[in-house]
């Protein structure tokens, strides 16, 4: 990519598929094939084995379509101590190699989180002690290290409800502490809001540390809900706090202006939480939400 411009994709994610392999979500072929049919040119990989895993199959499967991959996503838990780097990287070489392979430029990095993203349950404090944290940073450092130089990706670190960077002085703490050469943000605009960050201030005030975007929504009397209760991650989900834009917050339309004003080509992935969703429902919010996107800014593209 050269020309400034955002480029709207999609991602597994906006088809309600959470994992590599569950009946309640919408067979591979189909995504892909509701994916083109929706008008969009560019996906991520979603859960590593959801999608075909061989490079020539899949980019067989991507060129039938005229579908290109922008990223691929690996989870961490590098604050859990030097031990960790074993349990993530295998993991993150697969997603690597595979994305390396497709094209992609990029691996979106996930934390772990302190509750279960399908129960609930507490697995471990919600907090972080200073040893903690700089494992974080290390383990980031390290792993955006290997992944320029072996493969050539850049690593985009995605905040998340329910982890341990997630508000505003956290992603702040984390973009102060790492380096921008090994780590750029993910910014998730709908999970900034679900934790209380400001996704325009982020954007503003770290305009060199945004490398790429999910856009999303969150409904904000749902949140309210969510916060009075201590609802969990999963909990909210199933309340409906995700919400098709333009109905929720933060302002997309605001959110597109200021990136179309960093003056560099950017990814910005529709990424709508919805598992678990009945099959039909995907599409005709993705293309929606795709047409609304495109008439957000001048220099918002599918190409």
């Amino acid at each position: 990519m050269t020309e400034n411009k955002l480029i709207i994709g999609t991602a597994p994610d906006s088809w309600g598929v959470w994992f590599a392999d569950d009946p309640k979500q919408t067979p591979w072929e189909r995504f892909l094939d509701e994916v083109a049919e929706s008008g969009y040119k560019w996906i991520e990989l979603g859960p590593y084995g959801y999608l075909p895993n061989d490079p020539t199959r899949l980019a067989q499967e991507l060129k039938d379509r005229d579908l290109q991959v922008t990223a691929g996503t690996v989870f961490t838990a590098f604050h859990r101590g030097a031990a960790q780097w074993e349990e993530a990287w295998e993991p993150a070489r697969k997603v690597a190699e595979l994305t390396a392979a497709m094209g992609g430029e990029n691996v979106v990095v996930i934390p772990a989180m302190w509750r279960d993203d399908v129960t609930g349950e507490a697995v471990e404090s919600g907090t972080l002690d200073a040893r903690q944290w700089t494992d974080l940073f290390e383990g980031h450092n390290r792993l955006g290290e290997v992944l320029l130089k072996d493969f050539g990706l850049k690593q985009q670190f995605h905040s998340h409800a329910d982890s341990h960077v997630g508000a505003q002085a956290d992603i702040e703490h984390l973009l102060a502490e790492t380096d921008p050469a090994l780590l750029n943000l993910c910014l998730d605009t709908g999970h900034a809001e679900y934790c209380g960050a400001s996704s325009l201030e982020l954007i503003g005030k770290y305009p060199e540390r945004i490398g790429y975007l999910h856009l999303k929504q969150i409904n904000p009397e749902v949140l309210a809900r969510v916060n009075a209760e201590n609802m969990t991650w999963a909990a909210a989900n199933l309340a409906g706090v995700m919400v098709e834009p333009p109905n929720g917050l933060p302002d997309l339309r605001a959110v597109v202006e200021a990136v179309e004003g960093l003056g560099r080509p950017i990814f910005g992935i529709v990424e709508q939480d919805m598992y678990p969703v009945a099959f039909d429902v995907p599409m005709p919010i993705a293309k929606r939400t795709r047409n609304y996107l495109l008439g957000c800014g001048s220099r918002t593209t599918v190409n």
